[in-house]
C-alpha cells in the first residue's frame, strides 16, 4: 500500500506541476515560462520541501519511463502524415538534419575536449539535440547518466527556442524550411511546435526534422559506442 500510495502522490504531484506550468504560459505567452522547464522547478521545489529523496520519486515514477518509451513509436506518425511533403523536399530535409544533427555532436566532443569531461558525461550530452525518449535510450546505450541527459535535453530545447527567432532575424534567414528545419532538429518537440505557430510548412519541416534526425542520431550509435568502448 506504501508503495502504491507514494505512485499516486508522485504521479498526482507531477500532473499538478506540468497543468500550472502549462497555465501559466498560455497565459504570458513568455519563452522562459515553457511548461517543461517551469514544471520542472516546480516539481523539484516540491520535492525538497516535502522531503522527498532521489531514489523515492524514481521509484515511485516509473509509469513516466514506460510513456517515453511508448512514445518513441508515436514518433512514425509524424512522418506518415507528412510523407508526400517529406518526398518532395527530401533534399533540403535530408541537408538540413544530417548538418544539424552533426554539428550538435561536434559542439559536445569539441566542448569536451576543451572543458575534459569524462566519457561518462560525454556520453549523457551526446544525444542532448535529439528529442527525450530517444535521447534517453542513446544515453543508455552509450553509458550515460538519464538525469543529465534529460537536463541536457530541456536546455538545449529551450536556448534554442530563445535564440532561434533572434538569429534568424540578425541573419536575415527567411526562408520557411530552413527555421521548421533549424527548430526542429535543436529543439525537438518544442521547436517543432513553435514552428507550427509559425506557419504549415514551417511546422511540417519541424516535425520532420525532429523525427529524421532522432533516427539519423539512433543509426550512427553502434559507430559511437565501438569508439567508446
Amino acid at each position: 500500500m506504501t508503495l502504491i500510495f507514494s505512485t499516486l502522490v508522485c504521479i498526482l504531484l507531477t500532473l499538478c506541476c506540468y497543468l500550472l506550468s502549462l497555465k501559466l504560459y498560455l497565459k504570458y505567452k513568455k519563452a522562459w515560462l515553457n511548461p517543461l522547464f517551469i514544471g520542472s522547478l516546480l516539481l523539484v521545489f516540491l520535492l525538497l520541501v516535502f522531503h522527498v529523496n532521489e531514489e523515492t520519486y524514481q521509484q515511485a515514477s516509473s509509469v513516466f519511463s514506460q510513456l517515453l518509451q511508448l512514445a518513441v513509436v508515436s514518433l512514425a506518425v509524424p512522418l506518415y502524415k507528412q510523407w508526400a511533403f517529406l518526398k518532395r523536399n527530401y533534399k533540403k530535409i535530408i541537408a538540413g538534419v544530417v548538418s544539424g544533427t552533426s554539428m550538435g555532436v561536434i559542439a559536445v566532443v569539441i566542448m569536451s575536449q576543451i572543458f575534459h569531461l569524462q566519457d561518462q558525461l560525454l556520453a549523457s550530452l551526446i544525444p542532448r539535440s535529439v528529442t527525450l525518449p530517444i535521447a534517453l535510450t542513446i544515453s543508455d546505450d552509450l553509458g550515460g547518466i538519464g538525469s543529465t541527459t534529460i537536463l541536457s535535453v530541456i536546455i538545449s530545447a529551450l536556448l534554442s527556442v530563445w535564440m532561434g527567432p533572434r538569429l534568424f532575424k540578425r541573419f536575415g534567414i527567411k526562408s520557411k524550411s530552413a527555421k521548421g528545419l533549424a527548430m526542429g532538429t535543436s529543439a525537438q518537440m518544442i521547436g517543432a511546435n513553435t514552428s507550427l505557430v509559425w506557419g504549415e510548412e514551417e511546422g511540417a519541416m519541424g516535425s520532420i526534422a525532429m523525427t529524421t534526425s532522432a533516427l539519423l542520431l539512433t543509426l550512427v550509435v553502434p559507430f559511437i559506442s565501438f569508439i567508446f568502448s
